[in-house]
């Protein structure tokens, strides 16, 4: 059996976690068998669970390093979902994904397809090259109401610099979705 690789990529508050959530609630009624990991570096709303903006919620294992990934997945998982997949390190992200998809599973990954700065961010890129199907979800620019293009990084109400350090985890305080014209940056 081959793997399947989906990506389901955006800004933030554009429904990327909301959308895995759906997806994965679906999978669960078809009675397969499916396990949900996420960084534990993003404890934003829980340690444990993926929650999105809209506050739906399910339960994940949270792992410091993609790898263990790998040792944890059981051998009658068919779906292996991985929310905020941009936080791993993006060479492991690689071969974890590859793996899992070697073994004929399929896999389901959501994350930011962009930084703060508008640069492609972790292993997306690959992903999205290498995708059997790709999502790409937009917000709504809080200025304006346009499809938002980007996550606007706020320090002190003020857009960040390019300087800043690029993973920030954050939410409301820190980010907002902003369209091309409306996003800036600090030179």
């Amino acid at each position: 059996m081959a793997g399947y690789l989906e990506v389901i990529c955006g800004g933030m508050y554009s429904g990327k976690s909301s959308e895995l959530i759906r997806r994965i609630t679906r999978a669960k009624y078809a009675r397969r068998q499916v396990q949900l990991f996420k960084p534990a570096l993003d404890g934003r709303y829980h340690a444990t669970k993926i929650v999105a903006h809209d506050s739906r919620n399910y339960e994940a294992h949270a792992v410091a390093h993609v790898e263990e990934i790998l040792k944890e997945v059981l051998p009658d998982t068919d779906i292996v979902a991985i929310d905020e997949i941009q936080f791993f390190a993006p060479d492991a992200t690689i071969a974890v994904v590859s793996e899992l998809l070697a073994q004929g599973r399929k896999v389901i990954v959501a994350g930011l397809d962009m930084d703060f700065a508008g640069r492609p961010f972790g292993a997306i890129p690959y992903l999205l090259a290498t995708a059997d199907e790709i999502d790409k979800i937009r917000a709504i620019c809080i200025k304006c109401g346009k499809k938002a293009y980007v996550s606007q990084r706020l320090v002190d109400g003020c857009p960040a610099s390019i300087d800043d350090p690029q993973i920030k985890v954050g939410g409301i305080e820190s980010y907002e979705a902003r369209c091309r014209e409306c996003w800036e940056l600090k030179k």
